[in-house]
This record gives C-alpha cells, structure tokens and sequence, in this order.
C-alpha cells in the first residue's frame, strides 16, 4: 500500500505492484495494475481521502499499444449507484437490479472493439455519500480537490500521451461543473466532456458556457456531448420527479441559449429525437421529446447506448460502435459475474 500527499491530506493508494516481465521492450503491462478474471483486462483500485473511490479499467496487456494515445475517461457515477452497479453484470437471480442498467463496462469493451487509434481506459468515480453533489457541499475546496483527482489517475496509468474525456450520469455531472468552476480555461488536454442526462447544473452566470464555448473553439479536437429527454411531467408514485425549474430538459435549453448566444446550431428531428449541432458537429446536444412520458433517465444511457454515442460523436467512428436509440451494441461484453 503506498501513501502519497497532495492538498495536505492523505491520499491511500491501494494496488498490488508486480513485475511485468517485459524489461527493456515495449509493453502494455502497467505497473501496479492487477489482472481481471474478465478479458484479461488490467484493473487499479484507489482510496482517496475524503471520501473517494477510483477504479480504474485498463484493456489487456496484449491490447494496450504504447505507442498510441490513450484516452482517460472519467465517468462520474449517477446519484446512489456503486462502481460495481455501474460496471454491470448478466442478469441473474438474486442480483440487484442496478447491476442491468447502465453496462458502462460492457459499452467500454464495445468501445475498445471499434477504436483502434488509441487506447481506451475508464476511471470510475465513487463518492462515500453516493452522491457527487452531496460530496462538493461537504468541501469547499472540492474543485481543486477534483483536479487533482485527475492528476493522479494519469499519475497512476503512467504512460505518455494521454487525453482526457469527462463523462458523467445524473448527479456526476456535480463532478464536471464542480472542476468547470475552478479553472480559468478547460486544459487543451481534456478532448472531450459528455453529459448524459446530468447537466441540472448547468449556469451561464457561473460562467459554465463561456468556458465550454471558448473550450470548443479553441481546437477542432474538442468535442462536447449533452443528451437528455423532458422530463417536465414524469411521474413516481403519483407524485412530479421534477420540481417547476429542475430537469435536465431546462437545463439543456438554458444551454442552447447561452449557446446560440455565439455559435449557430443546426436544428433536426428525428423520430422521438431532436438534435442541435454546431461547430461541425463538435457540439451535440440531442433531446428526446418522451411523447410517452416515461422514466428514461438510465435508458439513455444504457439500452441506448448513450455512453457509446457520446464517446464517438464528432470521430470519424460515430454510427460504427452503436446508433443512439438502440438496440444495445453492447450485449456480446456484458460481465458474466
């Protein structure tokens, strides 16, 4: 177990230090990393203080090229959920449910399968409250706390060449807009920001548009990705989920507006769906309109593949790895156990 210091607390980090056997040539053995029982795949846990949990899934040695990028993914989980239900697992008797919602790992692994150009490596991010906002109101510093989260999952990884994309799901989106507020401009290192069905906190008086805006402008590698639905009127148990000025259906449009402000959005429908584009598709924002009223706020991302589409919008591999919509792209890489 190693212990290292940053912002004057404890930072604990958990992972067993082996030999990778492949001195003096390349190799996609990271050091520190485990070997997962699931397609080999190379597996790192951290134990952050205050109250965070990194898990870190990396392809197989044999599949990890150094001589290509890597791309870290943060995904921030939703409200209430584990690294465990978020990963995903076959259905099974007895499993709680959330363990067939969300299949973040099964969609990584369908990610892996179409993008070549580089290496694909996830870092889950759990909070001790289940909750990202309910973790940023106990600190004050939690924006440079979260920065440095990410400093220390490259640290971790070590390997040259590294974007970053940050993702998140319901109350992950706490996460983005928490580190959006404390920095000046997005690092050019960060490609790419996804917000599926998590942008309620969304302001333009926090400056959270200037930064996206300048953000996307300032390199045709940079991609923004926001999907939601309205969910103005569902309902549970007879009762609104969503209060007269939450949702991420508002959100979304006071995005647009602080959006439209400067850049000129393209208008589509499709089915169920309405997309705004802009800036040659490198910002996408798609809406489902939810005629039926339903529930879909896991949906998006799972059964339709959301995580996928988000990671691939505006590449040359959008529509390749999975249609936004569905049917799930993913199933074939679903964890047996």
């Amino acid at each position: 177990m190693e212990r290292i210091s940053l912002f004057r607390v404890g930072w604990i980090v958990a992972a067993l230090t082996m030999t990778s056997g492949c001195a003096g040539s390349p190799c996609g053995r990271l050091a520190g990393f485990q070997i997962s029982r699931h397609w080999a795949e190379q597996t790192c846990d951290l134990q952050i203080e205050p109250g965070v949990r990194i898990h870190i899934n990396a392809p197989s040695p044999d599949r990890f090229d150094r001589s290509k990028p890597t791309r870290i993914i943060f995904y921030a989980l939703p409200n209430g959920n584990t690294i465990e239900w978020t990963i995903g697992r076959q259905q099974a008797g007895g499993l709680d449910w959330h363990y067939f919602i969300q299949h973040i790992g099964a969609q990584t692994r369908r990610l892996r399968e179409i993008i070549q150009d580089r290496n694909i490596i996830v870092a889950y991010l759990e909070t001790e409250q289940k909750s990202w906002p309910s973790w940023r109101a106990k600190y004050t510093d939690n924006s440079e706390r979260i920065a440095g989260f990410l400093s220390e999952v490259r640290r971790q990884i070590g390997v040259p060449n590294t974007e970053f994309a940050l993702s998140c799901h319901s109350g992950g989106g706490s996460f983005i807009f928490g580190y959006l507020n404390g920095v000046e401009q997005i690092p050019d290192d960060i490609n790419r920001i996804a917000f599926l069905d998590a942008n309620y906190g969304f302001s333009a008086d926090a400056g959270h548009g200037t930064k996206l805006l300048d953000w996307l402008e300032r390199s045709k590698d940079h991609v923004l990705v926001v999907i939601a639905y309205d969910d103005r009127e569902i309902t549970l148990d007879g009762k609104k989920v969503v209060g007269p000025d939450g949702g991420t259906y508002r959100a979304t449009h006071r995005m647009l507006d602080a959006f439209r402000s400067r850049v000129e959005l393209t208008e589509t429908s499709d089915g169920d769906l309405v997309r705004y584009r802009g800036l040659d598709g490198r910002l996408d924002i798609i809406v489902h309109q939810n005629p039926e009223n339903r529930i879909l706020h896991t949906v998006l991302v799972g059964e339709m593949n959301g995580f996928i589409y988000a990671m691939t919008s505006g590449m040359t591999d959008e529509g390749q790895a999975a249609i936004f919509g569905g049917p799930p792209a993913y199933t074939q890489w679903i964890q047996p156990d």
